[in-house]
This record gives structure tokens, C-alpha cells and sequence, in this order.
């Protein structure tokens, strides 16, 4: 589950476009990939004219045989459409045999072989466990994108980079990852029983607040979280508050993202932090939170023991064997702005790469070539009910209730759309480690900075080896 720059205010209209939309979570020494040729980036008899309606499968494309494995992690979103895709593939390649290293544990039980330089040519980053990003561009474990992507067409002669919602991920001017999911963060309600009680959908943190008293006094607790992977709870609560603190300004999240000294002490942090002391005094945080996992935490939240949860937009999807008849996901995109302030947008990614030591790097090329359709993302948003990273609109398609509802927000003047960045995992876990402390009152605001602080300046002591 897990998953996966300036403010993309020119998101709102991309996203108005594709949201019909939507768990789960150094120096380089990346060996630089081969040069696609003409074939691999762009199919011989593929025309810019094609239609987008028309199947994959039915476009020709370069010559490619032998094996081909493709590492994917079956969680929140499921694995039909991996297993479409592959099926499209297959009949578009016959020469090609596929190999599906795929499962709830996949990341796990791949971790030796990405070690002992026996990776498989694909990879999607998703899932707890997935891939380091930054260390396995640290360790040369990466193909450096950079060059391909800027000429790569899609299966329908269109050039991917123009498609993308969310852009490559810039890492010291190379792309590495492409992201595929374009999901959100954000705080999320039964609609249905918020008309049943009358309860007033929050619309900044002061109404947030207000709303909270009410559940309270039902019997009901207003918030719960995934305390187990807290990133949940940093992504759909925390991330937001911060940026909404710093004037709307979500350059601080590349500070952060950056390790800049003292950033985890500044005053829009210290700010956000008190907001969770806020909800915590107040006692509208479940105090069960602390021990659930993604699972239990949204079980609680469609059994209406709780109001709220922090989630992704993948969680209509997850949850659909066990969310009641009636129940109806609303999804705010956050809570903690001030009255009249802007919305924050915090969108989650899960990215795609290649492995720099993949054993047949042009089927991979060809396979991202072919999944970065407008075909491939109308079937995901219907499999999954969250949003490829393809700009498309999803009108008279199938994609979820949820999605629909959320459309509102993406097209409004009044949001911010955070732009995705990769954080240092040993400081990111200190930090989701420290918020959890936080939340029960074990520490303060100030021994958190502290806490994170002494983090980061390990983090760059070691950047500096």
C-alpha cells in the first residue's frame, strides 16, 4: 500500500478532464539504459491518428519475443487490470512470455533477487515493502528514463509525457519512475449518514471541529486512523495542515523532502502539529487508533464506529465486501485549512520503472508504451475506482460513486494541488513514529521537531558519505 516542483494549480482543469477519478502507503550510480530504437519508442505502423477507442491489441508495434517479467503487488486496487493489461499485451506480442511475479507479499519475496542483481525487467512501486526509491537510485538498481521518456509515444502515437497528469518524478534533472496512479489523500465520511443526522459536512478545520462535538455527543467517535502505518494519517491530515500553514505554499514539502536544516522546526510545522494536539485534547482522535492496521481502522469507519478516517481514494474499492448496503463515500480533500482557505489536494502516485539490469528493457519500454493509453486509463478508473496517471475524460464511463463525488472539489479555483515528492525513508519513519507519540500525549510538539530534526541531520551526515 503504500505508497509512489510547484503548486499544480493547471491540475484543477486537468483533473475536471480526468476525474471521473478516484492501499492501501546519494550519487547515482544507475547504469544509463540502452537508447530505444525507432520501434521501441515508436511503434513502426502506429499512426498519432489513432482512436483511442479502439483496442490495444488491435495496433501493430515493434518486434519483441523472449521473456518478459513484470513485478506488481496485489493490495488496494486488486490485480484485474494488471491482469488485462497482460492478457492485451500477450495478444498484441505473442512472441513475448510473460511473467506475472505478482501477490499480497510480492515486494518481500523480491527483495533477494533485486539484491543479488536479479530483478525482474518491470516493476510498479507499490504496496508496503515496495522498492526505496532513492536507495535503489543510490544503488543503480534503476534505468535512467530521462532520454526515452522525451520521445516515448503511447500505443496511439501519442507522446506519454503530454498525457501525464503528475510528471516524471525530477530526480537531480533524470526520471527514473513514472508515476501510474493518481490517486488522492483526504478525509472521508458516509454521505448517507451525515443527511440521516443532519451533521454539516466540514469545510475547513473550525467546522471540522464543530461537527466533531456533534459526533461526540451521538455516541460516536469522530476520527479514526491507521495508527500501524501512520502514513496514512500524515497524508490525509498532516501534509495539508503543514502546507495550508505556510500560506498555501507547498515548497516546504521539498524542503522537508530535501532535508533542509531546521525546516522540521519551523513555525508552519509547529502549527500543524498543534492542530493534532487540538484533536486530541478534544478527544475526538478513537483512541484505538494506535493499534489498527489500514484494514481494521476502515472496518471500524463503514460499521459508523467512526465518523472520519484519513485514506486514498482507492478505499471504495478495498473495502467493497464489507461496506454496508447504503453506505456512501464522501471525500473531503482536507480539513485544516482556515475559514476561506483553500482546499488541499495531497494526490498519492505509485510510480513504474525499469530495472537497469532488466533482461529485456525493450518489451519493458513497450509495456509502459501500451499501458499509457487512454484506453488503459478509462479500464483502470472502472477496475479500480481510482485515477490513472493519464489525462482522460471519464464521462459515461464507470468509475466510482466516490470518484464522482470527488470530481467537485478537483474542479474548483479554490485547491492546491500538492506536487509529489519522495521523502528519506529513515526520517520519514521517525517522523510517522513521533506523530504517533503525539497523538497520545507522549510527546510534544517541540520533542517531535526535536525528535525529526535529529533525524534528518543523520540522514544528511550520511548523504554526504
Amino acid at each position: 500500500m503504500k505508497t509512489k516542483k510547484i503548486v499544480f494549480l493547471s491540475l484543477t482543469v486537468l483533473l475536471l478532464l480526468a476525474v471521473g477519478l478516484t492501499g492501501c502507503g546519494g550519487s547515482n550510480k544507475s547504469a544509463e539504459s540502452a537508447k530505444p530504437s525507432a520501434s521501441a519508442s515508436t511503434p513502426a505502423t502506429e499512426s498519432a491518428s489513432s482512436s483511442a477507442e479502439e483496442s490495444p491489441s488491435a495496433e501493430a508495434g515493434p518486434t519483441l519475443a523472449g521473456d518478459f517479467e513484470v513485478q506488481y503487488c496485489v493490495g488496494g486496487y486488486g490485480d484485474s487490470w494488471q491482469k488485462s493489461m497482460v492478457k492485451q499485451f500477450k495478444e498484441k506480442y505473442p512472441d513475448v512470455n510473460i511473467i506475472e511475479s505478482a501477490g499480497p507479499k510480492i515486494n518481500d519475496q523480491m527483495k533477494p533477487r533485486w539484491i543479488q542483481g536479479d530483478p525482474p525487467d518491470l516493476v510498479f512501486i507499490d504496496c508496503a515493502g515496495g522498492l526505496d526509491v532513492l536507495q535503489s537510485i543510490k544503488d543503480g538498481q534503476l534505468m535512467d528514463l530521462t532520454d526515452w521518456l522525451k520521445t516515448a509515444q503511447n500505443v496511439d502515437g501519442e507522446l506519454i509525457s503530454d498525457l501525464l497528469i503528475a510528471p516524471a518524478e525530477d530526480f537531480g534533472g533524470k526520471n527514473y519512475t513514472i508515476p501510474f496512479v493518481f490517486g488522492s489523500w483526504g478525509t472521508f465520511y458516509d454521505q448517507a449518514l451525515f443527511r440521516e443526522k443532519n451533521w454539516e459536512v466540514p469545510t475547513d478545520f473550525d467546522s471540522f471541529l464543530a461537527v466533531s462535538e456533534k459526533i461526540k455527543a451521538s455516541g460516536m467517535e469522530p476520527y479514526v486512523h491507521t495508527g500501524v502505518h501512520t502514513g496514512y494519517f500524515t497524508g490525509g491530515f498532516l501534509f495539508p495542515a503543514i502546507v495550508s500553514a505556510n500560506g498555501d505554499d507547498p515548497a516546504i514539502l521539498k524542503d522537508m523532502a530535501d532535508l533542509k536544516e531546521g525546516v522540521f522546526k519551523s513555525e508552519p510545522v509547529m502549527k500543524a502539529l498543534q492542530q493534532i494536539v487540538t484533536l486530541r485534547d478534544k478527544g475526538f482522535i478513537d483512541k484505538a487508533s494506535g493499534a489498527l492496521n489500514h484494514t481494521d481502522s476502515q472496518i471500524q469507519f463503514v460499521q459508523h464506529k467512526d465518523a472520519f478516517i484519513p485514506n486514498g481514494l482507492w478505499v471504495e474499492n478495498e473495502m467493497k465486501q464489507d461496506t454496508p448496503a447504503g453506505f456512501e463515500f464522501g471525500m473531503i480533500p482536507s480539513i485544516t485549512q482556515a475559514p476561506g482557505g483553500k482546499y488541499i489536494a495531497n494526490p498519492y502516485t505509485s510510480p513504474i520503472a525499469i530495472a537497469s539490469k532488466a533482461k529485456n528493457p525493450e518489451a519493458a519500454k513497450a509495456f509502459i508504451q501500451f499501458i499509457y493509453s487512454k484506453k488503459a486509463a478509462i479500464e483502470w478508473a472502472e477496475l479500480t475506482g481510482a485515477l490513472f496517471n493519464v489525462k482522460v475524460d471519464l464521462n459515461g464511463s464507470k468509475a466510482s460513486a466516490l470518484s464522482i463525488s470527488a470530481s467537485k472539489y478537483y474542479s474548483s479555483p479554490d485547491l492546491v494541488v500538492l506536487p509529489a515528492v519522495t521523502n528519506n525513508e529513515d526520517v520519514k519513519k521517525e517522523w510517522e513514529n513521533a506523530t504517533l507519540a503525539l497523538t497520545y500525549g507522549k510527546v510534544t510538539p517541540e520533542e517531535w521537531a526535536d525528535r525529526v530534526e535529529k533525524a534528518a541531520a543523520k540522514a544528511r551526515a550520511k548523504n554526504k558519505q
